[in-house]
């Protein structure tokens, strides 16, 4: 297939893109290169790379030119950045995905919308959505994603557009910018300085590599059903858990530990039941413990060209603007 990937220059998005050049499609990617989106992350693959918001239909007309399918990773995707200002969030997760289903309408396109685990909200321990449960955003990002999710199902209703859509879980691996959990902590511990931990830190997270993620969004690309949501689920651990493994796997002092401010509305447990997905043959590759996060804190001890330029400007005044009250409290 000719497949247009939007936010190919992201985290998830380029290891998606590299799967997809890998199995020999033709890939066009769409990125409006924010302080997250990485030219780097796609050297190598030969891909087009077209700079644009997916939010302008103009910029989608032109990269989506003779593409077949689009799979949306474009969002504005951080809870924390989210809590400070909404606005571009509402534009991108909602008006950018509405812009796209129109351009699948238009173009006969099929469209997979790659959404995520938190428009289910706050779970009780034991619990696991499903994917017809009720959406239940707790911030201004997951509440975003939720729209963007209406929106698909929308179109297909009443348009019949060949949409499904994929919710996946905490994602973690290699080339993340360092504002997430694990990428965050790992380059902090590298360089001596604190990990500042939002409350008890005792918050449940599913964490999945981006590889497996891509493998699921892949096969929901291929022979999920539209109108259909599929659940990428991962491995239970809580973020104090994954904080004091990321200081083993480092060698730094555990007294890099600094136990903050909880952010508002954060939700205490996530998890999914994926069965729907490992029905159609999906089933993940990596072990959390054993394999998946060595790995990915190896390869941010390896590459320190790659995320130490990232670690000043922009991200310097959001770190700042997050974490410093924080951490002089």
């Amino acid at each position: 297939m000719r497949v247009l990937v939007t936010g190919g220059a992201g985290f998830i998005g380029s290891h998606f893109v590299r799967r997809l050049v890998a199995g020999g499609d033709d890939v066009v990617v769409l990125d409006k290169l924010t302080y997250a989106g990485n030219p780097a992350n796609l050297e190598g693959t030969g891909v087009d790379l077209v700079v644009g918001d997916i939010a302008d239909p103009e910029a989608v007309e032109r990269a989506g030119k003779g593409c077949e399918a689009v799979v949306n990773f474009a969002a504005e995707t951080h809870v924390d950045r989210s809590i400070l200002g909404p606005q571009e969030f509402v534009h991108t997760d909602v008006l950018g995905t509405m812009t796209l289903l129109e351009w699948a309408r238009a173009n006969d396109a099929r469209y997979v919308q790659v959404s995520t685990d938190e428009v289910y909200g706050d779970l009780e321990a034991g619990g696991r959505a499903l994917e017809d449960d009720p959406l239940r955003p707790s911030s201004p990002y997951s509440a975003a994603k939720a729209g963007g999710d209406l929106q698909v199902l929308a179109y297909v209703r009443t348009y019949g557009v060949r949409a499904s859509i994929t919710r996946g879980a905490n994602t973690f691996g290699p080339n993340q910018y360092p504002e997430k959990l694990v990428p965050l902590f790992a380059t902090n511990a590298l360089e001596g300085e604190p990990l500042p931990v939002y409350g008890d830190g005792k918050q449940v997270r599913e964490w999945l590599h981006a590889e497996d993620h891509c493998a699921g969004i892949e096969l929901v690309l291929r022979e999920g059903a539209p109108g259909e949501i599929y659940n990428i689920g991962g491995e239970d651990h809580e973020n104090l858990e994954v904080t004091h493994r990321i200081l083993e796997l480092t060698g730094a002092d555990p007294s890099l530990i600094r136990h903050v401010e909880d952010r508002a509305g954060h939700d205490r447990r996530y998890a999914l039941d994926d069965g729907k997905l490992r029905a159609l043959g999906w089933a993940p590759g990596h072990s959390f413990g054993e394999g998946g996060l060595p790995e990915t804190v190896e390869w941010y001890t390896a590459n320190r060209a790659w995320w130490e330029p990232i670690k000043s400007g922009e991200y310097r005044r959001y770190y700042e603007e997050q974490y410093a009250e924080r951490l002089r409290a």
